[in-house]
């Protein structure tokens, strides 16, 4: 039986001794403190969990060079493997939470059509300096870090973004960001309604749920809703791929087929049984991306 996205998000956060404590003080805060809550419910939600330090035990092969550039009060870490710098570039970038590592499989496929990998790390994520983050953060980092390749004299070929990336790489396609195709893996349609999702998980008021948005809207100088498939997808101008999975409990199903048909010419690619993150490694998948950004 597929969970929705309430209950696997709310799994997730209880397999945490932690979460008790931080519903519990949330609660307390409400009622004694509103603005207190506030502000606890915006770090929290800005903190991408599990903690980065998991995914930093990763060893990486000699053959991919690592290195860091300063962004914000942050930094960015990107992983390049030693190819002439004429080949073209396909920048790949990992989800909320997650980290640079699951996009080595999908490398690993570029690399063999002649294309070169770069796998990004967002602030706050891997050996990325920060503590936290936001989608507004994401999208920024995608229109620096295209910028600064293009920069060095690097084609872009194409960008594969997963999960939240993905939510921020069709926002800055739809702001001009220039690469030649842009694929869209288990796209989230809706970052207001996952605040609604966090909000009932941590048992959040609707005020205090509200005051958290209007919060991140202010801090960060975007409104929530002109991330939406509807605000960004008649936007959008390069060939665009879209794969989900049908019993993916993260991000719905219908979120990707939103992006697919609010995006002129997108095509969308439905797979079953492999949820969220498999279909990062799954070969029929790694197949067609290679395929379309060829």
């Amino acid at each position: 039986m597929t969970r929705t996205s309430l209950e696997a998000t709310s799994a997730y956060y209880s397999a945490s001794p932690m979460t008790r404590i931080f519903r519990w003080g949330l609660g307390a805060s409400q009622q004694l403190w509103p603005a207190l809550a506030v502000r606890a419910a915006y770090r929290l939600f800005c903190t991408p969990l599990p903690p980065k330090w998991i995914s930093r035990r990763r060893s990486w092969s000699p053959d991919w060079q690592i290195e860091q550039w300063p962004f914000e009060n942050a930094s960015l870490t990107l992983y390049t493997r030693r190819t002439a710098s004429t080949v073209p570039v396909v920048l790949l970038v990992h989800g909320w939470g997650g980290h640079a590592g699951q996009m080595l499989a999908l490398a690993d496929e570029v690399l063999k059509q002649g294309l070169q990998p770069v796998l990004l790390e967002m602030p706050a994520h891997g050996r990325s300096r920060g503590a936290s983050s936001n989608l507004p953060q994401f999208a920024r980092v995608l229109d620096y870090a295209a910028a600064r390749l293009q920069q060095q004299g690097r084609t872009l070929r194409g960008m594969v973004a997963h999960s939240l990336a993905a939510n921020a790489a069709a926002y800055a396609a739809s702001r001009g960001l220039a690469a030649g195709r842009l694929v869209l893996l288990a796209p989230p349609a809706s970052p207001l309604e996952y605040t609604r999702l966090f909000a009932h998980v941590f048992g959040l008021r609707e005020a205090t749920r509200a005051a958290m948005q209007r919060r991140i809207e202010v801090r960060e100088g975007m409104l929530m809703p002109l991330f939406e498939p509807a605000a960004v997808g008649p936007r959008i101008r390069m060939p665009t791929l879209v794969v989900h999975d049908r019993q993916d409990s993260i991000n719905r199903f219908a979120d990707g087929v939103a992006y697919s048909q609010a995006i002129e010419g997108a095509r969308l690619v439905a797979t079953e049984g492999l949820g969220h993150r498999r279909i990062l490694k799954d070969g029929a998948v790694l197949q067609q991306v290679c395929a379309f950004l060829v």
